[in-house]
């Protein structure tokens, strides 16, 4: 987990809850919310908490997933509750609840749900070491070792991935690829732009 020197900071010194109005600026022509306009809210969300447990900046790595649950209409209000999961030593996990309220009728529905890898960062733009974070409730304690489970999941998935990528790479070795055919550095055929 995190450095051993930093104080670990509850989860409730981080939590952030950011609410807007939609309008139909962020909706598609049937007045759903465009997804990206959600998950805009989540990374500002997610990066505020990030930030804030942090005590300075922090930078989105990855979204580790996005579950769009319902949808959000014109004229609802939309609440991202975010919260840091878990801490890692450079990096942390943040998850947001997505909520919607019809504001005429007070009718609030769990929309989405999302989980975002922030690294915190020095003066000199490079990953520094983040305070661990003290889960105090039974529901803090299941989201760690939820997030945990993300993590080693991730992990898992990269190392599956390089290995094979080595085993391609090992294979072009043996059988080159076609000369009429040249590749870039992922292995993919490198195409030819056409000028208009």
């Amino acid at each position: 987990m995190a450095e051993g020197n930093l104080a670990a900071k509850p989860v409730s010194a981080s939590q952030v809850t950011l609410v807007q109005l939609m309008e139909i600026t962020d909706a598609n022509i049937a007045g759903i919310v465009h997804g990206g306009t959600i998950m805009k809210l989540v990374d500002t969300a997610a990066g505020l908490a990030a930030m804030k447990h942090c005590g300075g900046p922090a930078v989105t790595v990855s979204m580790d997933s996005m579950s769009f649950l319902a949808p959000v209409r014109i004229g609802d209000t939309v609440t991202m509750r975010a919260s840091v999961n878990d801490v890692g030593r450079t990096s942390l996990e943040v998850g947001v609840r997505v909520e919607s309220e019809n504001v005429l009728s007070g009718e609030r529905t769990h929309t989405g749900s999302a989980y975002l890898v922030f690294v915190a960062l020095d003066e000199k733009g490079k990953p520094r070491p983040v305070s661990s974070v003290d889960a105090q409730t039974q529901n803090q304690r299941r989201r760690q070792k939820e997030a945990k489970i993300r993590r080693e999941t991730r992990l898992a998935h990269k190392q599956a991935i390089q290995e094979h990528r080595d085993q391609v790479q090992r294979e072009q070795v043996v059988a080159p690829p076609d000369e009429d055919e040249p590749q870039d550095d992922e292995g993919f055929p490198r195409r030819r732009h056409l000028r208009m």
